[in-house]
């Protein structure tokens, strides 16, 4: 590449790993060409980014972004998973499809601009999701306001049974 262009491929990344809430960082050796637009798919439909970057152009960019320490990271081809939008998607969706294709390696990560590395990323893999905690929030709201609509209805409820009952008495009499 032409230093013009590599200083722009360090720019992008650069403002991607700043506008990223996490990036998740793994060696993709041994996927073959199918397995890996599988991955780009997963990763695509959830709105995860992936690039292929070279490690030295990562490291310009991550130490550009006032990051220090990825360097440990950066050895081997290395793909990059930004996560602009949630913190644990990358990490949950790279971790899964590592299960199934052990060529796929995770490496470690940036997580709101500290380096982590592999146990942390996979630590991070097992959270649930932000939609999901957030499913999980309003279930707790949601509780105790059933509760109390039943106990409420309760009354109600037998009002209506014992009205049904002196119903039937009466037409039985």
């Amino acid at each position: 590449m032409a230093r013009p262009e590599k200083e722009a491929v360090v720019s992008e990344i650069q403002q991607k790993i700043a506008m990223s809430k996490s990036v998740i960082l793994a060696d993709y050796r041994g996927l073959n060409v199918a397995e890996a637009t599988e991955l780009r798919k997963k990763l695509r439909e959830a709105g995860v980014e992936y690039k292929v970057v070279k490690n030295t152009l990562t490291s310009r960019a991550a130490k550009a972004a006032n990051i220090e320490g990825l360097d440990q990271f950066l050895s081997g081809p290395t793909a990059l998973a930004f996560g602009i939008n949630d913190v644990v998607i990358p990490a949950k969706i790279l971790a899964d499809f590592a299960k199934d294709h052990k060529n796929l390696e995770l490496k470690g990560g940036i997580l709101e601009g500290k380096v982590i590395g592999l146990q942390a990323v996979k630590e991070l893999a097992t959270l649930p999701t932000r939609d999901a905690l957030l499913g999980q929030l309003v279930g707790m709201f949601q509780a105790p306001l059933r509760g109390l609509v039943t106990v409420l209805s309760g009354p109600l409820r037998n009002l209506t049974y014992a009205v049904e009952a002196v119903r039937k008495q009466k037409a039985g009499e």
